[in-house]
């Protein structure tokens, strides 16, 4: 089950999220959609820490945003939720490589509605009858998307499961599905879990996929000074502090 045409949604998610020109003291930020919170508080932080600076920040799928940077869209830093979109990103020549650094960590949940009353102690319970409808990110242009499948491979169940699925195309549609009760577990980031509070449930910590390292680099040619000194700050105690009260692990 997929609640829309895979292809189409992120058709329109590419053009409708194309960040417009920055303006004069603007830095631009592309980050995958996990970090929405998080790096719209460290805004406000680093905005009042260095004055006549704005950031405009734009949260979508990694791949998304890489398609976005391809296709011209005007971005200063980007920041991938896993290591394989920003070694996709070194490959296209979109970053550049002196600037990539590791700036938090994350670890891959099963949430359930708060209310559910499904008992999942295993991936291949969610093969069983009682499970209908299970959301994971889309699998060409997420990280949680890709790893979910290599789970349930490794499970011995993805055939059973592939059915099932309901397609986010971002790790945020995917916690909107689950909170909403319109699936009955989906995949998302233990600090998206977090976010949601008791509107969801972590019925599994999916240690088999390890933890997701966050990078962070400056988008070749950007001649915005101020892209280094946001990687800097994000790494730095102050940007480091915020990441951690979203429930982010250190590098």
């Amino acid at each position: 089950m997929r609640l829309r045409p895979i292809a189409l949604s992120l058709a329109l998610t590419i053009l409708m999220a194309v960040p417009a020109p920055a303006a004069a003291g603007e830095l631009l930020v592309s980050a995958a959609a996990s970090l929405t919170n998080a790096l719209t508080a460290v805004k406000q932080k680093y905005e009042a820490a260095h004055p006549g600076q704005r950031l405009t920040l734009n949260f979508s799928s990694a791949g998304a945003l890489i398609r976005q940077m391809e296709n011209g869209a005007p971005v200063d830093v980007f920041c991938a939720a896993d290591q394989q979109f920003m070694d996709l990103a070194a490959q296209k020549g979109l970053i550049d490589p002196a600037s990539r650094r590791d700036f938090t960590r994350n670890v891959m949940v099963l949430a359930v509605p708060a209310d559910s009353k499904l008992r999942i102690s295993a991936l291949r319970d969610l093969a069983g009858p009682q499970v209908k409808r299970v959301a994971l990110g889309n699998l060409g242009t997420t990280p949680l998307g890709r790893e979910a499948k290599k789970a349930f491979g490794a499970a011995g169940v993805w055939g059973q499961v592939e059915p099932k699925l309901v397609i986010g195309e971002t790790v945020r549609q995917v916690l909107d599905y689950i909170v909403r009760g319109e699936v009955d577990a989906g995949f998302v980031f233990a600090t998206d879990a977090l976010h949601a509070g008791v509107k969801v449930r972590v019925a599994l910590v999916l240690d088999q996929a390890g933890p997701f390292r966050y990078p962070v680099a400056v988008v070749k040619g950007s001649k915005n000074p101020a892209a280094k000194a946001f990687e800097d700050y994000l790494s730095g105690p102050e940007g480091q502090a915020v990441l951690h009260d979203f429930g982010f692990l250190r590098p």
